[in-house]
């Protein structure tokens, strides 16, 4: 076997592995997706919701988490915020299971970000911008955690021998354009 397919197979891999251990999915769709699925909010954990081991077990960044992180940046009752979370859960559920994630078939993100955001803001007599702007930085905060475990990750694959700088590289650009584990996209 040459070494580009070496490589090439080497950066596959490694790039499904991390795709998988990551369970790297938008804050929206935890949200919005109760069912169990590939983007259910259980998925959607932060490395410090896990000890700082992306990928483990345990209690996850679900709708709990983002909960308590609404209630503090809204100046609201967290009870009330976990309660128009699951109101909006429980009106937005899917009536069809998920089908596979073919690209004509993703749900529209700034659709449910904004129907997410009215709703929370409604139910919780806020602005709609504030909530809005508190959704994007726990997005945004969540998504730097994702990086900073996939970094740390790829580094220890690389001090153990188990992936190249170039092959770490590789996995690394392939999540920022979103072609594995969602890239925060």
């Amino acid at each position: 076997m040459s070494k580009t397919k070496r490589i090439t197979l080497g950066v596959a891999a490694g790039a499904l592995a991390l795709g998988a251990g990551m369970g790297v999915t938008s804050m929206a769709t935890a949200a919005t997706t109760p069912s169990p699925s590939a983007t259910s909010s259980a998925d959607a954990t932060t490395p410090s919701d896990r000890g700082g081991k992306p990928g483990g077990h345990g209690h996850g960044r679900d709708g709990g988490q983002i909960a308590t992180e609404l209630a503090t940046k809204l100046g609201v009752d967290e009870a009330k915020v976990t309660e128009a979370l699951k109101a909006f859960r429980e009106a937005n559920k899917p009536t069809t299971p998920p089908t596979g994630g073919a690209e004509g078939t993703k749900p529209d993100r700034s659709a449910q970000d904004a129907a997410l955001a009215k709703s929370l803001a409604e139910a919780l007599g806020v602005d709609e911008a504030k909530v809005t702007t508190a959704l994007e930085e726990i997005r945004a905060d969540s998504q730097a955690l994702r990086a900073a475990a996939l970094k740390t990750r790829l580094d220890k694959a690389v001090t153990d021998g188990k992936l190249t700088q170039a092959e770490a590289d590789a996995v690394t650009k392939a999540v920022e354009a979103g072609v594995i584990g969602g890239g925060g996209r």
